[in-house]
């Protein structure tokens, strides 16, 4: 009889729900590191988009924080200018002996006396805020010339994000006809082995590849070089993969208001500013024909046998000569602001045509690879499969594939280059203003398409 044992069916029931319960925590374990760990590769491997890198060049920028010293620096002698001068303190012996027996003394002689004073420039209100304004106005020009410096960031990261974008593009199209070129090179000494080519068809694959091989060499280079100036503006992009790129067939110029628009560019801003700071100096050198007065209050001890007295003086300079120095100092000055307003007139001009030049130029070009887009690459691809088809069937020699597929790869080359220089004249027409310039949200509200 055999000894007493615990059944089957009671015992299974326990060890499988135990098994269940196992397999059922490593489970949620490894849900949870499953989520832990994209989420982690998601934080560090995020695309660089444009805008993005945009952000990125203005705080990395050490050019904008020297000209907020230089902001600082222009409002802080703002202050200091509205200030009347130092008073200045005057010590002193009057009338001391040099000779005789009262030689070198303090006390002996009548008209000997230490004297105690103090002299003040009355520089007057008028004056002086007009030297604080001049101050204020260049903190203001200096805040304009950091918009100017935020929108050339701006433009530059975004030139060099879009040369990054078209290399990596162009280097993807190399790969992929290298690839091509590789199995070519398999096919071309397969039918040569089975006798249905000949040796130089061998020798032309090969050719091609090492074709494929250079030009892959030289588009690893203008990404290499890309690279580096991305860098210059955001910081290391090596690891670095970018997003897709963004919409670029409209800009922030209306050209029925473009005159107007530009009047309010950066540039012109800081030219504008220009003006009224040589306008400024026109005014305090028209002030200047009234001249500052000095007061002076002075003590003076003599001996103890004697009084002491007090000294009060005024000086007034004498303009004697006003026509050869007040009078030339303001014509100057004035002079100085006709200049400086035709040279901000001249540069509206040029910037004006140069902009319209930019946008005909661009329209020009979108309308170009519009047609590659429509017309010359698909008709390459019909001409490599067209090509590819009369080849299999004995009609064309590898020669003759060989061509149509460089063909290929120039048309979309050249599509390329041209999408890369009319996406750059893009950055250049629509970051001629910040991005966050409230004139660019304002004035410029209409998109050009």
């Amino acid at each position: 009889m055999s000894s007493p044992m615990l059944s089957p069916p009671a015992a299974h029931p326990q060890v499988r729900t135990a098994i269940v319960r196992f397999f059922l925590r490593i489970s949620l374990i490894a849900s949870a590191l499953s989520l832990v760990h994209p989420a982690n590769v998601y934080a560090v491997e995020v695309p660089l988009t444009l805008a993005e890198a945009q952000r990125r060049a203005v705080e990395r920028s050490r050019q904008l924080t020297a000209q907020d010293f230089s902001v600082a620096s222009a409002r802080d002698m703002a202050i200091a200018a509205g200030q009347l001068p130092d008073p200045v303190l005057k010590v002193g012996i009057d009338n001391l002996p040099a000779t005789g027996r009262d030689r070198g003394s303090l006390n002996n002689d009548f008209m000997t006396m230490r004297r105690v004073g103090l002299m003040q420039e009355i520089t007057r209100s008028d004056k002086r805020r007009l030297r604080s304004d001049r101050f204020e106005l260049e903190a203001q020009k200096s805040l304009t010339e950091k918009t100017v410096t935020t929108a050339a960031i701006e433009r530059d990261t975004a030139l060099a994000w879009l040369d990054r974008y078209y290399a990596d593009a162009m280097a993807q199209v190399v790969a992929e006809q290298g690839e091509q070129a590789k199995l070519e090179i398999q096919s071309a000494e397969g039918a040569y082995r089975a006798g249905r080519g000949s040796q130089a068809d061998v020798f032309a694959a090969r050719s091609a590849l090492a074709i494929f091989d250079d030009r892959a060499s030289e588009i690893q280079r203008r990404v290499r070089n890309a690279n580096i100036i991305l860098a210059r503006w955001i910081g290391d992009v090596a690891s670095l993969s970018l997003a897709a790129k963004p919409a670029t067939n409209t800009i922030r110029l209306d050209p029925a208001t473009l005159n107007t628009q530009l009047e309010h560019h950066p540039q012109i801003a800081v030219l504008t500013k220009q003006v009224e700071v040589a306008e400024a100096d026109a005014k305090l050198a028209k002030a200047n024909e009234q001249a500052d007065w000095t007061v002076e209050v002075a003590f003076q001890q003599r001996g103890s046998a004697y009084s002491n007295m007090v000294s009060v003086g005024v000086s007034i300079p004498l303009q004697w000569d006003r026509k050869n120095r007040q009078d030339r100092e303001l014509s100057s000055k004035l002079a100085l602001v006709e200049q400086a307003k035709d040279t901000r007139e001249d540069t509206l001009r040029a910037h004006i045509a140069e902009t319209r030049s930019m946008i005909d130029e661009w329209q020009n070009d979108r309308e170009r690879s519009v047609r590659y887009e429509r017309e010359l690459i698909p008709l390459a691809n019909q001409r490599t499969g067209a090509t590819i088809a009369a080849y299999r069937g004995g009609k064309a020699s590898l020669v003759d594939v060989l061509a149509a597929r460089r063909n290929d790869i120039d048309i979309r080359i050249q599509a390329l280059q041209l999408a890369t220089d009319t996406d750059r004249l893009w950055a250049q027409l629509n970051f001629l203003f910040p991005t966050d310039d409230l004139m660019a949200q304002t004035g410029m509200n209409k998109d050009t398409k």
